[in-house]
């Protein structure tokens, strides 16, 4: 159905995971010259509990000038429609009818989306537990209901699964009795070379593609943060999703590992704040323990940008330990207030650009970290670097060569 200028059709099965085109919400143009600041509109709907301070203030905002257009497709490009979704209706004053249906409508369709993904979690993890394989989803249907307590409120397209290395073969045939096939089928010596030297590999499934991500590392191996599955896995904790117990993340686990994962885009997308705001929220973290596992990886910065960013670009509060962590490094407010204002401009990253490897560079406070994220950068080979030419194993070591020719092609031919 059309409404208001906007195509609107139920979720179907495989469509869960296709990307929403910026048309789907396009509205009449406001006839008032007088436009509010959209980003600044997210940034006071992105919450996922309004206290009644900032429910009062999403009242008392003129949407009547807003540019519906800019603010939608930007609330879709942040990761945070759904919350702007219901915040505004159940908040705002003098709501246009027809903008309020279209908001209802985007967040019933997501609701879909996360009703069917946290029923399929389930699934997936009763079969694998069946199998006596330990694994531990993170984000997606998890986030969803420990964070926001509702799966209409926080989009994604896909479920993310850590297991061990070692359980991966016996994970991925799991995954195909369950209907589950990978999105690239490598051969034998490229997966045993993807294992050491990779972190992740897709899945599709009946409803579509690269559904499921398998992942025995949380980061490339390029970045030198090595945080071990198994620690993770041993240290978990358990949640209810669609009515089966699961294995999650441990409060402390989980602050690290949604700032890494931010860190990992460089904070592109307002959610992943949300998600952190939440998570110092309704958890009971013990800061102690986080400061001395971000310490022994060499993430302290990371996680002190993520707690600025948490502060001063959602107006969050955050904890006297974060405070202090922030406090304790002077090069955080430069750096956070870099990426906060490429966020407000919703601008994105080139993840294979010189410009991106300089950033994350920038991120790691101990020389020793910042020597070890160059030397793999320029000698682990990539996917990219294996395709280009195939090789039997025992010359492998020789993708390093093709590695740096690639890389050093790429900056003196300008691509920054």
């Amino acid at each position: 159905m059309i409404v208001y200028g906007v195509a609107y059709a139920p979720c179907q099965a495989n469509d869960l995971n296709a990307p929403r085109d910026a048309s789907e919400y396009e509205f009449m143009p406001t006839k008032s010259p007088q436009r509010e600041n959209e980003f600044e509109l997210l940034r006071a709907l992105a919450v996922a509990k309004p206290t009644s301070e900032q429910a009062n203030r999403i009242a008392s905002w003129d949407v009547s000038t807003t540019n519906w257009n800019e603010a939608i497709r930007l609330a879709e490009h942040l990761g945070v429609l759904p919350l702007v979704a219901r915040n505004l209706i159940e908040h705002s004053q003098g709501l246009n009818p027809d903008v309020e249906r279209s908001l209802r409508s985007a967040y019933e369709n997501n609701l879909k989306r996360g009703l069917w993904f946290a029923a399929e979690l389930a699934r997936i993890i009763r079969h694998l537990n069946g199998q006596q394989l330990p694994v531990l989803p993170f984000k997606g249907p998890v986030l969803a209901q420990s964070v926001y307590k509702d799966p209409g409120l926080r989009s994604f397209s896909d479920l993310d699964l850590l297991i061990s290395s070692i359980d991966f073969e016996r994970a991925k045939h799991a995954l195909s009795e369950i209907g589950y096939t990978p999105a690239k089928n490598f051969i034998p010596a490229v997966e045993r070379f993807w294992l050491r030297k990779g972190y992740e590999q897709s899945f599709n499934g009946s409803a579509g593609k690269h559904m499921v991500e398998l992942q025995w590392a949380l980061l490339p191996y390029f970045y030198a943060v090595d945080l071990n599955v198994e620690d993770l896995l041993r240290r978990s904790s358990q949640t209810i999703v669609a009515g089966y117990q699961i294995q999650c993340l441990s409060p402390e686990d989980s602050v690290i590992v949604l700032s890494l994962h931010a860190a990992k885009h460089l904070w592109g997308r307002l959610v992943w704040l949300v998600d952190i705001a939440g998570t110092l929220q309704i958890e009971n973290v013990d800061y102690g323990v986080v400061l001395s596992r971000a310490r022994a990886l060499g993430v302290t910065r990371i996680l002190a940008v993520t707690f600025w960013l948490v502060k001063e670009v959602l107006h969050a509060s955050i904890p006297d330990a974060a405070e202090k962590m922030i406090a304790d490094d002077s090069r955080v407010p430069s750096l956070a207030q870099e990426f906060a204002d490429r966020l407000a401009r919703a601008a994105t990253y080139d993840l294979a650009s010189t410009e991106y490897f300089r950033l994350i560079l920038k991120l790691r406070e101990r020389r020793t970290d910042r020597l070890r994220y160059l030397w793999r950068l320029f000698w682990t080979p990539g996917e990219g670097d294996i395709a280009v030419l195939p090789l039997p194993e025992p010359l492998f070591p020789f993708y390093r060569v093709v590695r740096m020719g690639r890389l050093m092609r790429r900056m003196f031919s300008g691509r920054n």
